[in-house]
């Protein structure tokens, strides 16, 4: 081996050493849900492939611990509009959940592919987007969730987006949400992929500070590490929770992503991106924060065994 070959090694190494370790412990009795958790919803619940027997059934599997639903609503057009032909039942569906459990409150997922690598949505057409979100609360909705990627760490006219869209959801008295990347573990390792790949993985702390002090509710969408195994999966969500715990302010919702889907590619294994193991990861990190929770991806995808590790390990956690 070149002492290049060795070094690289030795990296890889360290780093898998730092997540198994960041995995011992034993999480804190308090560490459980605040009744603050979330799910994404799929595109089914707008367009009316869902009925009144599917809401019931929804809120039932929800619990107590569900505050809100972030409801596939869209996707923007890349010029920024939304096609009102996308979410016919969104109305229906909001006033059917309000009914069955006041406390819920009903989100419009809207997102697309932003234009940061190739093709895509134009962040500069503010006044687009807005109208678009615009258009989404007037169909009922109890708040915007944004999920626009690949935004990269730094993007300024992503936080014009987020500083305008906030003025709209005060006036209206919604909330304004947004999903977000992970946050580089180590400081810099994002312009890597930047260089190598062209697609920085990761937001630095600072920018994600940024966002958070321009939004309501803050979801890390912590999966698809590529981690083969649960234990370093389970050390690599501590420490994601951990460093989001820092960075965004407590004033902020702050939620952490659970992979309760099940593909098998490079970037995700479902044998180590488990439910629990995600769980186990943010228990270790927990320190009590009031708004802190939970966001499960995605309703589509998630089993009877992923809701029972929820409740198993969140919320109504074992010894």
């Amino acid at each position: 081996m070149t002492i290049a070959l060795l070094t690289v090694v030795g990296m890889v190494l360290g780093a898998a050493g730092g997540l198994w370790i960041n995995d011992l412990g034993t999480p804190s009795a308090d560490a459980r849900t605040r009744q603050g958790d979330a799910v994404w919803l799929g595109h089914a619940w707008v367009d009316g492939r869902k009925g009144p027997a599917d809401v019931d059934a929804l809120v039932k599997q929800i619990g107590a611990g569900v505050h809100d639903l972030f409801v596939h609503t869209g996707p923007l057009r890349d010029d920024g509009t939304l096609d009102p032909a996308l979410y016919p039942k969104a109305s229906w569906l909001v006033t059917e959940l309000h009914q069955a459990d006041p406390g819920i409150r009903v989100q419009a997922w809207l997102g697309d592919v932003v234009d940061s690598e190739g093709p895509g949505l134009d962040l500069s057409r503010t006044d687009r987007i807005i109208g678009s979100f615009r258009q989404a609360l007037d169909a009922g909705f109890d708040g915007i969730h944004i999920d626009f990627e690949p935004v990269h760490s730094g993007d300024r006219d992503f936080l014009t987006v987020l500083e305008q869209a906030h003025l709209l959801t005060t006036e209206r008295d919604a909330v304004l949400s947004v999903s977000v990347p992970q946050i580089e573990p180590v400081p810099g390792i994002h312009l890597v992929g930047a260089v190598l790949t062209g697609h920085p993985k990761w937001w630095t702390s600072g920018y994600l500070s940024d966002v958070a002090d321009r939004v309501d509710q803050v979801a890390v969408m912590a999966y698809d590490s590529g981690l083969p195994l649960r234990s370093l999966f389970s050390g690599y969500i501590q420490q994601q929770t951990r460093l989001a715990l820092q960075s965004v302010p407590n004033s902020v919702d702050l939620l952490i992503g659970l992979p309760a889907y099940h593909d098998d590619n490079a970037v995700h294994h479902a044998s180590a991106e488990t439910v629990a193991a995600a769980i186990r990861g943010v228990r270790l990190a927990d320190h009590g924060r009031l708004k802190f929770g939970v966001a499960m991806y995605a309703d589509f995808a998630a089993t009877a065994s992923d809701w029972a590790a929820y409740y198993r390990g969140w919320v109504d956690p074992q010894p």
